[in-house]
């Protein structure tokens, strides 16, 4: 929905409360209690047809009595008078309503949906936002407003906590009220019937008083929707969150106690880390990690240096770093003598650098001014051990002023308690995070290193099909329809070599027999040594039925495994039915090493894809990790790079490495695979053998169903729309390519405002713009596909160079109501019609979308665009008080 209509939710001006009482103890006491007890400004009308007044105040028999129509309507009657009530709120023009009634159903699943039914039909009838039920309200302290029914009110600050759980909302309003945290909002959810995290994620988003998100999840139901809204806000203000569920059973519980599916936590870890969000583990890190990454400068490498003036505590943290998987900086020849002539022998000649116990101020100043030079160094972590005769307070304010200036991320940890309490408010009030301890400095670093990697993973806008890729899909649907048609959920092995042959992959050659004779035939024309494989479509892995004979070296041994395993598999499994047996050579290749992917469908996100170490050695290492798909090269290198089995494929002095393209391409083709073809539900290879010649499969698994939706559809996050680009000409003939914009079109964006004259940029930007920071660059790049749409054209420039001409550009608002739009053409390139081919492209595009309504605006001079909004229909008015024209066009909806 659009983050505008919730501003009366959580900054209501008037509010009522529905079932107020007197009784102490009741949902419509409290509520009153708090709304009346804080900072809250505007009138509160209890509404309770039983009483003539509560708490001193007089008390309204029904919606229709109230004197004035309110922003917010917090409902505490009985569940069974709610739609009741949302419906007569709908009719008096109120919107907003918070149910905190107790009595709605969580564990019944029947008696749920027949509630939810109820109450939803009435409140789109009347088109009233819900927050809960069973949730305990709200609190924003910026508007001084506790709506809410805890026993506390929040301090005001920066930071928005959006809650899944009641009982942690009270705990964490107790924990920071305790460590003196404010919030700008504190947001209760509850059992979702309406308001989602994404709405409330879109209204944050657009809240200039909230600087920094932390959400408490156990479980999300629109993953598309939730995805879309979170990779919009992280780009702008960083998301922290804490899952429940990380083992089984705790996941089954969290499932159970929000009435959704089940989805594997890992899948979950896979979609923060890609939605630019950090996942915590506890409470205490969830606000040390915020406060981080408010403080401190943006972490630009993962290189640490570490200083103290302790060995042991040195020693411990440089420890913990590694065996999070940080990088401890290598000290460059230049710094380590520039040391030595300022520090003589006082200090360790390495990486974590000890000083002497007690190293005054000037000493670890001039250690660090060297340290912030060394190119090899992005990060400090500053840690002082109290001792005997130092001023710790001193120490630190030398610290200060030597890094008062460099953009390197500095962290602190001043070890000690009174002594040490000064110094860590004074780096607090410098802008350098401080921490009581080393393992919890170290622990912040590792998380914005990960944080930082989460970003990089959320600006990458995958293109669903690579350019140079043309796989066979129809002959694959051909297959997968032929199977479904046959009511065979899972694909033989000859359609699986199929598959994957039209989509590129290598597989070894395979030849299909149903008798002995045959077998030993087909090893003889093949080659010894080769592999026999029993063909059934009842078995979906062959080994553990027994259905796999290696190293067969002769034509006897092949005739005689097929009578071995035919053997074991009607041991095994006495209903599978035998088909016949495949024959493959043995692949000899010494050097390679065994991977595994497959993918799967997760309940929550769709289409997954998992990679990792394949063959025999699988079951012992579990080093499977999860990707979502769409991947590109740089996600699929991503994936890999999680794997412990990464370390193998790099290879040593005795090992070449892989191929690591091929890795990276087969990952990708997989991708897009399951993209092309959504009734693939299931598909497995393993081994996939990989070695510096390339990959080749040497088994494949695929299940198939029909499918109600296309691969796109299913998708998590939506990948780049290829059907959308089409070629045009125009007006003097030439020829050029709309399509929706790129990534990689980034450099040629850059040429592209090189070649609009400054009133152009004025036109377009709305002031004189020289140029764009590379951030506001990507955001015009790097777009998400389900909220905004931007369509470049490209064609010959006047150099003869194929480049960007123009752009058309909507942003779209969440929930589809109206979008804005912008376009603009090279200045040499004016009057050859670029300008209404762009527009008119983007707004087919938003009336095969539903877009209800299309705005834009233009400065009063900008004539031609006036013009052109005119041609093209839209309702074009100036706004008195600005020298702007806004543009307005209402989509005809289909009949």
């Amino acid at each position: 929905m659009s983050p505008v209509k919730l501003e009366q939710m959580f900054k209501p001006t008037s509010v009522a409360v529905i079932g107020a009482t007197d009784e102490p103890g009741d949902p419509g006491n409290t509520i009153l209690k708090n709304l009346l007890g804080g900072k809250f400004l505007g009138p509160v009308l209890p509404v309770n047809p039983d009483v003539d007044s509560v708490m001193g105040m007089p008390s309204y028999s029904a919606i229709d009595t109230l004197p004035l129509t309110p922003d917010l309507a917090i409902l505490c009657s009985p569940p069974e008078t709610i739609p009741y009530y949302i419906e007569e709120l709908g009719k008096r023009g109120t919107q907003h309503a918070v149910i905190m009634s107790r009595g709605y159903f969580r564990f019944n699943r029947d008696k749920l949906e027949v509630q939810k039914k109820a109450l939803l039909s009435v409140a789109r009838k009347f088109n009233v936002r819900v927050l809960g039920p069973n949730c305990l309200g709200y609190i924003n302290p910026s508007v001084g407003i506790n709506a809410s029914l805890a026993s506390r009110d929040a301090l005001p600050g920066k930071v928005a906590f959006v809650t899944q759980s009641d009982s942690l909302f009270t705990t964490v309003l107790d924990w920071a009220a305790s460590k003196n945290i404010g919030f700008s909002h504190f947001i209760s959810l509850g059992d979702r019937y309406d308001i989602h995290f994404e709405d409330v994620l879109n209204y944050l988003n657009n809240d200039f008083s909230t600087r920094a998100i932390l959400l408490y999840i156990e479980t999300i139901e629109n993953a598309r929707q939730f995805l879309s809204a979170v990779r919009a806000l992280a780009r702008n203000k960083p998301v922290l969150v804490i899952k429940a569920g990380r083992s089984e059973a705790g996941a089954a519980a969290a499932a159970a106690h929000s009435g959704m599916l089940l989805g594997s936590d890992d899948v979950y870890d896979t979609a923060f880390r890609r939605a630019g969000m950090l996942r915590v583990f506890d409470i205490d890190t969830l606000f040390d990690t915020v406060e981080t990454i408010a403080l401190a400068r943006p972490l630009k490498g993962e290189r640490l240096a570490i200083i103290t003036n302790g060995g042991g505590p040195g020693f411990l943290a440089t420890d913990m770093l590694l065996e999070g998987g940080g990088r401890l900086a290598d000290i460059s020849d230049t710094t380590c003598q520039a040391l030595d002539d300022e520090l003589g022998n006082a200090w360790s000649y390495w990486n974590p650098l000890i000083l002497k116990s007690d190293a005054d101020g000037e000493m670890y100043a001039a250690t660090i001014r060297q340290l912030l030079l060394d190119s090899e160094v992005d990060a400090l972590l500053i840690m002082h051990v109290p001792t005997t005769g130092t001023d710790s307070a001193a120490i630190a304010e030398h610290v200060i002023k030597a890094c008062k200036k460099t953009k390197k991320l500095v962290l602190t940890s001043w070890m000690g308690i009174d002594d040490a309490e000064e110094a860590r408010k004074r780096f607090t009030g410098a802008g350098f995070p401080s921490f009581f301890t080393p393992d919890k400095a170290v622990r912040a670093f590792l998380n914005l290193v990960q944080y930082r990697r989460n970003q990089e993973m959320l600006v990458e806008a995958p293109a669903s099909l690579p350019d140079d890729y043309h796989p066979d899909t129809f002959m694959v649907r051909n297959i997968i329809v032929e199977a479904l048609e046959d009511k065979r959920q899972m694909l033989t092995e000859q359609e699986a070599r199929a598959i994957l042959t039209a989509y590129g992959i290598p597989i070894v050659e395979t030849r299909t027999t149903t008798t002995a004779d045959e077998a030993a035939d087909a090893a003889e024309a093949i080659g010894f040594p080769v592999a026999l494989k029993v063909i059934s479509p009842d078995i979906y892995r062959k080994s553990l039925a027994g259905g796999v004979a290696l190293d067969l070296e002769t034509r006897d041994q092949v005739q005689a495994a097929v009578h071995t395993v035919t053997n074991r598999v009607r041991q095994n499994q006495p209903d599978a039915r035998i088909s016949g047996y495949s024959i493959q050579r043995m692949s000899r290749r010494a050097r390679a090493r065994e991977l595994a992917v497959e993918t799967a469908t997760d309940p929550v996100f769709g289409p997954i894809i998992r990679f990792g170490q394949g063959g025999s050695l699988a079951s012992i290492t579990h080093d499977r990790q999860t990707a979502l798909p769409p991947l590109n090269m740089s996600l699929a290198n991503e994936l890999i790079s999680r794997t412990k089995i990464v370390t193998l494929l790099r290879g040593n002095r005795d090992i070449p490495a892989a191929n690591l393209d091929a890795v990276r391409s087969t990952l990708v083709k997989i991708s897009q695979l399951i993209i092309d073809i959504p009734e693939i539900f299931e598909l497995e290879i393993d081994p996939l053998f990989a070695d510096e010649e390339g990959v080749v499969a040497l088994d494949a698994n695929i299940r198939v169903a029909w499918s109600t939706s296309s691969g796109t559809d299913q998708l998590a996050i939506r990948p780049y729309p290829k059907e959308l680009e089409e070629c045009v000409q125009l007006r003097n003939g030439a020829k050029v390519d709309l399509r929706p914009i790129r990534p990689e079109d980034e450099p040629d964006h850059w040429d592209f405002l090189e070649h609009m004259s400054p009133e152009d940029k004025r036109f377009r930007f709305f002031g004189n713009v020289a140029t764009l920071p590379r951030s506001e660059m990507i955001k015009l790049t790097q777009i998400d596909y389900d909220r905004e749409m931007a369509f470049i054209a490209k064609g010959e420039a006047p150099d003869g160079s194929y480049k960007t001409l123009g752009v058309a550009r909507a942003m779209i608002q969440p929930d589809n109501s109206s979008a804005e739009f912008a376009v603009a053409v090279r200045s040499d390139l004016k009057r050859l019609g670029l300008g209404r081919l762009l527009m008119e492209k983007i707004i087919r595009y938003l009336q095969l979308r539903k877009t209800r309504q299309i705005t834009g605006a233009a400065l009063s001079d900008n004539k031609n665009m006036i013009e052109l909004a005119r041609n093209l229909g839209f309702d074009v008015t100036k706004d008195l008080d600005d020298d702007v024209h806004h543009f307005e066009m209402t989509m005809e909806e289909e009949a």
